[in-house]
């Protein structure tokens, strides 16, 4: 999972509406509080369960005006870990803080997530203004930390490495209206040599399918059409208790839920993908033919040092049976460019691959290494290599993005309106919100037809394929289609 994958609004913590008593009242609360989250679907969703322990606690989200004139009293920053520049960011957007806290010393700053759950220690010396850290496995604690703060004026550092309750079970503020995160499963058991995610998120625990299934109705209770179900390993929920078809089984059951419009699920691993999660895709109607599957390198010598369990055969052959069963399927992928030991025939099959699987898009990463994953200490390839196939993946995958968007150009898509406004959305009377298959698309109001609310469903004609979504400016009068289903 990457945060490349979302739009900066699906990226985009809580914040107070201005409809809220609590803000018309100037209410406090206990503080004012704003989250600015870096990283991936996980990270967002964490940061909705911090705003809902912090709420339940007495604190008050901050407007967006409060946000632009830093009129907060607590700002909370869930880190990363996933790539080299992960501390850089943690480290340089804190350092920034640091004077707020001088302008304001009842201002607390506290730093949770992946990098917390690491450094530890280390931001508490090299940050000594902020006021809490806390891990990924004790969220809930954070109230407490930020109390000791006050009484006792030290930092406080707690980060645990066993996970005793799945954060899940902590209350939660969702960013969105008709679209909700749910978590299935955290933590990860494979051991690939690049990756820190082990370290900083345990070994995988899968929750009860019926307590997923619960909190998947309460989320279509308050007003979810559509929920993504989270997962370092979507795939592999079950295997813990030998149900090697508990995910198909969940995908099937959230297909009973009433009033669920679509289902998304990220992100599968190639090695565990099985016959039956297709076929439950292509068998449930809510489960949106959409899939964004890490091949990671084209080179099976590379996969093995990187110690990913598949092979390139494997991978192509699952390509293969997804789009026979849903020919519409839109699959996405993530390529690490530059692993060490990487040679230019290694590359090349990784543009063959990439050729030859005609993904919809491609996030596409150069090598970084971990401290303390196996990679990190292996042969590095010079960083002007790694530059220079970088930029020729990258370019052999536009040219195949932009000829797969040309696809969707004169036929009709259902879009689910997200309240998410382009940067010249309001300029060009367009609203936005994603497709099916989860292409974003903007879509133009005809002169006399409705206005779409947030949650509406418009079914309109695709007018143009820009690079990385679809604009549909549908004229009625000409038989172009323009509907809007509430």
């Amino acid at each position: 999972m990457d945060e490349a994958m979302m739009t900066e609004a699906e990226r985009a913590s809580k914040q107070a509406d201005a409809a809220d008593p609590r803000v018309s009242a100037g209410e406090r609360g206990k503080g004012v509080y704003a989250i600015h989250t870096l990283g991936c679907q996980m990270n967002v969703h964490d940061s909705e369960r911090i705003a809902g322990v912090l709420e339940q606690d007495g604190y008050v989200p901050a407007t967006e005006q409060q946000v632009a004139d830093k009129d907060v009293d607590l700002i909370v920053l869930n880190t990363c870990a996933v790539r080299e520049n992960a501390a850089e960011r943690m480290y340089g957007t804190v350092g920034l803080w640091a004077e707020l806290t001088r302008r304001n010393p009842n201002l607390q700053i506290a730093v949770g997530g992946c990098m917390a759950q690491l450094d530890r220690e280390r931001i508490a010396r090299r940050a000594p203004w902020v006021a809490a850290v806390f891990g990924t496995k004790n969220i809930g604690s954070l109230p407490r930390l930020l109390d000791q703060h006050r009484a006792t004026g030290e930092p406080q550092v707690e980060v645990v490495d066993r996970l005793d309750y799945f954060p899940s079970q902590l209350p939660a503020v969702r960013a969105s209206k008709v679209s909700s995160w749910v978590s299935i499963s955290v933590g990860c058991n494979n051991t690939c040599t690049f990756c820190i995610v082990p370290t900083t998120r345990g070994k995988e625990h899968d929750r009860r399918p019926g307590d997923i299934l619960d909190e998947v109705r309460r989320c279509v209770e308050q007003g979810a059409k559509e929920v993504t179900l989270l997962g370092q390993n979507v795939n592999s929920f079950g295997y813990g208790i030998g149900d090697r078809y508990a995910f198909s089984k969940l995908l099937r059951a959230c297909g009973t839920i009433e009033g669920l419009e679509r289902v998304r699920f990220t992100s599968p691993h190639p090695a565990a993908f099985t016959d039956d999660v297709i076929d439950a895709m292509a068998q449930t109607p809510n489960v949106m033919h959409q899939l964004h599957m890490p091949l990671q390198s084209g080179s099976d010598r590379i996969l093995r040092a990187m110690r990913r369990s598949y092979r390139t055969a494997k991978f192509m052959d699952i390509l293969r049976k997804v789009r026979e069963a849903m020919p519409d399927a839109q699959i996405s992928t993530d390529i690490i460019v530059g692993f060490p030991g990487e040679t230019d025939e290694d590359f090349e099959e990784t543009m063959r691959i990439v050729e030859e699987a005609r993904f919809s898009s491609a996030f596409t990463f150069e090598y970084s290494p971990r401290p303390g994953t196996p990679a990190a200490v292996m042969e590095q390839v010079p960083k002007d290599v790694v530059q220079e196939r970088f930029e020729r993946l990258v370019a052999l995958q536009e040219r195949i993005t932009e000829e797969e968007m040309a696809k969707f150009e004169g036929r009709d898509v259902e879009v689910m309106i997200t309240g998410t406004h382009g940067k010249k959305d309001a300029a060009t009377h367009r609203v936005t919100g994603r497709e099916r298959t989860g292409v974003l698309v903007h879509v133009g109001v005809p002169e006399g037809e409705p206005m779409p609310e947030v949650g509406d469903f418009v079914t309109a004609t695709v007018t143009h394929a820009a690079r990385h979504n679809l604009i549909a400016d549908p004229d009625p009068k000409a038989g172009q289609t323009y509907h809007v289903r509430h």
